[in-house]
């Protein structure tokens, strides 16, 4: 990206052009809540990618569960948190992908619950 690096250190700031970037990945994790979408999306996971013509970085990230990646490459966590829901994945373990650390840690460091 050519714009300003972002100013907090590891987090990628949603601004207009990491938006723009992401449209392709978040208008494809938008599509998922339609059940026909989902079970197209379950039974070939880079097929679908292709119909919304994602590039190689962005089909990684999505194939892999790379949420930070996704996040990164422009996409909006509440768009993206639609391919949790066909996993299914708890927002916590999103929530501890993104802190880099493992999700027992994650609850009891980050959110004060006992584990």
């Amino acid at each position: 990206m050519g714009g300003e690096p972002d100013r907090i250190p590891d987090t990628p700031l949603l601004d207009r052009e990491r938006q723009l970037r992401g449209y392709r990945m978040n208008k494809m994790a938008m599509g998922l809540g339609d059940p026909a979408n989902r079970a197209a999306f379950k039974a070939d996971e880079p097929a679908y990618l292709d119909r919304f013509g994602l590039n190689e970085e962005e089909k990684a990230a999505v194939l892999s569960r790379d949420w930070k990646e996704m996040v990164r490459l422009g996409g909006n966590l509440f768009f993206i948190l639609k391919i949790s829901a066909v996993d299914p994945v708890r927002i916590t373990e999103i929530g501890a992908h993104q802190a880099g650390m493992d999700h027992e840690s994650f609850l009891r460091d980050r959110l004060g619950k006992k584990v």
